[in-house]
């Protein structure tokens, strides 16, 4: 008995006591870091329960890796993996701290993007950081101090067995308590927030690598006979367009402006008595500017190269990852194609480097004559740069002379750089105080903002000095949110009013002004997104889009669909907003009776399809079997 006992006493001094001790530190580690550092809007008994849970069965499966090796190498392979674990969750964290979102294997693909971040990742750290490094530090010294007794221990064979099963009992019915409260988890997984606040972070990454493989499958299993099943969706749901407006910049230039993290709450603000974006507030009370103050942005993980891939496509960014990077080598039927063929010249101009967001590959494959990067640019001067490029003003001041290459009619990108996250700016290049929310962001968002208005409005003028107002149709659009709900702390203070479900919703709102000589202007309320730019340009030049696959509908068309769906699967409308698996009434803010369920419901299915179906086209490259004629090429 006395023998038998130390036996036991060793081992749990030993290698399985360290085990137990590794699981039950990233455990905890885990869990409490889910509750803190993420807004997994958790509710209820059941959800927190799973909370807690998630990470043990993942601990207890990953870590027992380790059982197979024997020796030293047993404590290696558990001091890797849990530094592994350890690093992905600490990602995590600091990715969330920008994105409101969690990580996907095909973002990882991007970190060719990494080296011209510069500051704006450094931004993202916090001093108590070092926290989620100090239990790797200690097991390493366990690790070393406990050296002679692991020597000593043999777990034998049925130690991992015991734990594998234990792993798998907790994560089956972790899975199983998930899909009672939440049906259909994993079929419908468009919002990354669900799966890890019900299955874990670790679960969430291996959920996230299965998808990824299964859309990296769709390419090469794709045929011509998929496209019809897409082409009887898109024509059922083109909305013509509105006569009223088809044709009104008929062969006229094109310039689209585009708004880094501009948001629609910019629009006529004030801070301290003055106006933050004054010329953009001119610009939508001009007579000949449609603005619309209810179009929001449909980005995901791809943020800019979201909006970009929108509006040149009409098609949804991926669920995962940047379209620009994961399907670069895609055929595409974009604006800079379709217009080519009305006698069109293209270009995009942007004072960054070609290789970011793979746009020098992406957009030979969207039909663009010309990419003006950074390399036709003179950024020899440090104080005209911003960390993702020239500064907006000597970008547009540069741009001069390369516009003027182009022949006319042209169809041209402008991309700014300066109002961009950490928004830092030399404050002897600022006209407007900071904010004073005691948040950094927040604080500094208006700076830029002007400096970004100031920029815009020295173009317009070169516009007007050269004779290209007269005959250019101007889209200004924001790409992307600037201020994430990780400060609506800070916005409340902004806005002066809660930051609820709705109003955060209403936070994703972006500028769309555009601009066409004669046109009569005025505030439109439509509700609408990125994907609705491409037809509706269109529509005003001229361009008829029936035989097209896409996705999103003109917003001057007395057919416009109003539902928004975003990327995550939740959507807006005039009527009911679907946010995070609840159904609002967008009037009073309350979550709607049970009575209203049905029409939400219809509403939500819609936009599931409209995204899956954007999707198989996206993963399939199906355009590939698809002629600009509207008609289906045969394998």
């Amino acid at each position: 008995m006395k023998d038998l006992v130390g036996k036991k006493r060793v081992q749990l001094n030993g290698f399985l006591g360290i085990y137990l001790l590794a699981v039950f530190m990233i455990w905890m580690k885990t869990y409490l870091t889910q509750l803190t550092q993420f807004e997994l809007g958790v509710e209820g008994t059941l959800q927190q329960i799973l909370l807690l849970i998630n990470p043990l069965g993942s601990a207890l499966l990953l870590l027992s890796v380790a059982f197979l090796f024997r020796g030293k190498r047993k404590m290696s392979m558990l001091l890797l993996v849990y530094t592994l674990m350890s690093f992905l969750l600490f990602a995590n964290v600091v990715y969330y701290r920008f994105f409101s979102d969690f990580i996907t294997l095909p973002t990882i693909y991007q970190t060719q993007n990494f080296g011209d971040l510069g500051g704006s990742v450094l931004a993202l750290f916090r001093g108590t950081d070092i926290f989620y490094f100090v239990d790797i530090a200690f097991l390493f010294y366990v690790r070393i101090a406990k050296k002679q007794q692991l020597k000593l221990v043999k777990t034998g064979f049925v130690m991992p067995v015991v734990a594998v099963a234990f792993a798998l009992m907790i994560s089956s019915t972790n899975l199983y308590l998930a899909e009672e409260d939440r049906p259909d988890l994993l079929v419908r997984g468009f919002d990354r927030s669900y799966i890890v606040k019900y299955l874990g972070m670790y679960n969430y990454a291996i959920y996230d690598s299965v998808k990824t493989a299964e859309a990296s499958s769709e390419r090469a299993l794709a045929d011509s006979s998929d496209v019809t099943e897409i082409i009887n969706y898109t024509k059922s749901n083109h909305a013509d367009p509105n006569p009223a407006y088809f044709g009104l910049a008929k062969d006229m230039n094109v310039i689209y402006l585009h708004l880094e993290s501009m948001q629609t709450f910019l629009i006529d603000h004030q801070l301290n008595g003055q106006e933050v974006t004054p010329f953009l507030n001119s610009l939508a009370k001009n007579e000949n500017t449609l603005y619309f103050d209810s179009f929001y942005h449909q980005t995901a993980q791809g943020k800019t190269s979201d909006a970009e891939f929108m509006l040149e496509n009409a098609l949804f960014g991926l669920p995962q990852g940047s379209a620009f990077i994961t399907k670069g080598q895609n055929t595409y039927q974009a604006a800079p194609t379709i217009l080519k063929d009305y006698g069109y010249t293209s270009a995009v101009f942007h004072g960054n480097n070609g290789s970011f967001w793979n746009r020098n590959v992406i957009y030979n494959n969207f039909g663009y004559d010309e990419f003006f990067d950074a390399n036709a640019y003179d950024t020899s001067d440090p104080k005209n740069m911003a960390e993702y490029g020239l500064l907006d003003k000597p970008f547009f001041e540069q741009s001069q002379a390369l516009l003027e290459t182009l022949p006319q009619p042209f169809y041209t990108k402008f991309i700014t750089v300066a109002h961009h996250f950490p928004y830092k700016m030399d404050q002897e290049l600022t006209t407007i105080e900071k904010a004073t929310t005691g948040d950094s962001s927040v604080d500094n968002y208006f700076q830029t903002a002007r400096y970004a208005d100031e920029a815009i409005e020295e173009f317009f003028t070169y516009l007007k000095e050269s004779g290209l107002y007269d005959n250019t149709m101007i889209v200004m659009y924001g790409d992307h949110y600037g201020i994430s709900d990780n400060h609506n702390r800070a916005m409340e203070q902004i806005l002066g009013e809660e930051v609820t479900p709705i109003v955060n919703a209403d936070l994703q709102r972006v500028p769309l002004l555009i601009y066409v000589p004669g046109m009569e202007g005025g505030i439109n309320h439509t509700y609408g997104g990125q994907m609705d730019l491409l037809p509706t340009v269109l529509h005003l030049l001229g361009v008829e889009t029936q035989n097209n696959i896409h996705f999103g509908t003109d917003l001057l068309s007395e057919d416009h669909s109003q539902v928004v769906p975003f990327r995550n699967g939740n959507f807006v409308s005039p009527t009911i907003y679907s946010l995070d698996g609840k159904y609002y009434d967008r009037q009073t803010g309350l979550i709607l009776d049970s009575s209203q369920y049905e029409h939400a419901e219809k509403l939500s299915a819609m936009v599931e399809e409209k995204l899956n179906y954007s999707d198989k086209v996206v993963n399939g490259d199906l355009l590939r079997f698809y002629s600009k004629d509207g008609k289906v090429i045969e394998e």
